[in-house]
């Protein structure tokens, strides 16, 4: 199936744009590909280059031709700085950010401050972030 086909398939009002939301359906209805609207949202985000949260034609067809150049590179790097950032291995508490960017020398923030600029991200609500939630947000 050629690109303009897929993109039509995915773009399931006629807008001319894919939402998270078509895209995640879409990968259901042609793949069986089940994602949840986080990972849905983290892979709109990551070729998103108008940054309007909506995939045009072509950054659709970058994303289908796999036109991402560097995506592995960028990836490593992004988890290394999530590394610095998490609590443990697996997300960012709002007190493992005021602890690293406390230790970066940014001004001291508290616990409630910290935890607004987490919300901001946190595309499940449960109040910290994961990498995928911070790949987003760093993509912002």
């Amino acid at each position: 199936m050629e690109a303009p086909t897929v993109f039509a398939a995915f773009d399931k009002d006629g807008d001319g744009k894919v939402s998270a939301s078509e895209l995640r359906c879409g990968l259901w209805s042609t793949l069986g590909e089940d994602m949840s609207e986080e990972d849905a949202a983290a892979i709109l985000a990551a070729v998103d280059a108008d940054g309007d949260g909506l995939l045009n034609q072509e950054e659709f067809s970058s994303l289908a031709t796999g036109a991402q150049e560097n995506d592995d590179v960028k990836r490593k790097c992004l988890m290394e700085a999530f590394g610095m950032y998490a609590s443990s291995s697996t997300m960012i508490t709002p007190a493992s950010l005021r602890r690293t960017l406390s230790r970066l020398g940014s001004h001291e923030l508290g616990v409630e401050e910290c935890r607004a600029m987490i919300c901001r991200f946190d595309l499940d609500g449960d109040g910290v972030l994961s990498f995928d939630e911070f790949r987003v947000m760093m993509m912002a």
